[in-house]
């Protein structure tokens, strides 16, 4: 193996995948995270802003309307006050933290997966499949996973430095082993 390569091995229910990343992936695996970063800032942003982000309306239409096999779950949401409330502050506020997490590296695996989990419930709200099962939003949620798999923020981000932060002279992670689920 070359000095520009890395060797990745999994294995899963018995299957073992293997490939060989170039180091030049580092950059893509960056670019993947500030991509959806800025486009998750951007968007929540927007809705912040703009003060008329209201759920109800998309959650009891646009589902029914493009026939996802979740409409009654998403139009049930969109009729309870309480959660329609809820969603009105966590989906602007939501993208804003996941863009800025995103971005600077910090909290990444947690981020990403809250962004993976928006794009799922995106992928059923805006159902469409005249092209296929795979569109858009699943396509990003994928993203999104691939970000927290590769441990993206480590790549010129915060969480590099918190990961190795010394607590009683032991690095974070290996102090608390469980900080690897949202850190990387």
């Amino acid at each position: 193996m070359s000095s520009q390569e890395v060797q990745l091995q999994s294995s899963i229910g018995g299957f073992t995948a293997s490939g060989k990343l170039h180091t030049l992936s580092v950059w893509f695996i960056l670019a993947l995270r500030l991509m959806m970063g800025i486009a998750f800032f951007q968007s929540g942003v927007d809705k912040v802003l703009s003060g008329s982000f209201n759920a109800a309306g998309y959650l009891q239409n646009a589902p029914p309307a493009n026939g996802s096999p979740l409409a009654d779950l998403f139009v049930s949401m969109g009729q309870t006050g309480w959660f329609v409330d809820f969603v009105n502050i966590a989906v602007p506020w939501g993208e804003v933290l996941i863009g800025l997490g995103l971005i600077v590296g910090f909290l990444t695996r947690l981020a990403a997966f809250w962004g993976a989990f928006l794009m799922l419930l995106f992928y059923f709200g805006n159902w469409d499949t005249a092209h296929g099962y795979i569109n858009g939003d699943f396509a990003y949620m994928l993203v999104f996973l691939s970000v927290a798999a590769f441990g993206a923020g480590r790549i010129l981000g915060l969480d590099a430095y918190i990961e190795q932060y010394k607590v009683d002279g032991v690095p974070l992670v290996e102090r608390y082993p469980w900080a690897r689920y949202i850190l990387g």
